[in-house]
């Protein structure tokens, strides 16, 4: 997966905060209190975001509302997933990782494990160990 272009993650960044269906309206007057946008170039881009699967979009008059196809917190796994996939050790990839983790970030990977179930792919240990 590639990661979000700049003005593509401005975009996306605004449509999660709002979490609802949006106009390209919306999301124009609210990049525009940072630069100055033109429409169509806030049009195309999610166009392209629509193209790509990253929004769905439903006719409403003569344009289009739009809303995310996965959370912000999805996207944000993909990069990770795909990452550690360019290792060609990934263990000791994710050791490295592990150190650089903060407090706050410790915990709430340790708060992730205890509330995830097993992939359905894993056996249990027991069945593991025979």
């Amino acid at each position: 997966m590639r990661q979000l272009g700049d003005l593509e993650a401005a975009v996306m960044d605004r449509i999660w905060r709002r979490n609802r269906p949006v106009l390209v309206r919306d999301i124009l007057d609210d990049l525009n209190t940072d630069r100055a946008l033109a429409y169509t170039t806030v049009m195309t881009v999610m166009d392209k975001l629509h193209r790509k699967g990253w929004l769905r979009r439903q006719p409403q008059g003569r344009a289009y509302v739009y809303e995310a196809v996965a959370s912000r917190e999805s996207y944000t796994a993909r990069l990770m997933r795909d990452a550690w996939a360019t290792s060609d050790n990934q263990a000791v990839a994710f050791v490295h990782f592990l150190e650089q983790l903060s407090d706050e970030e410790a915990r709430a990977l340790r708060a992730a494990l205890e509330i995830c179930p097993p992939s359905p792919t894993q056996a249990p240990e027991e069945e593991q160990l025979q």
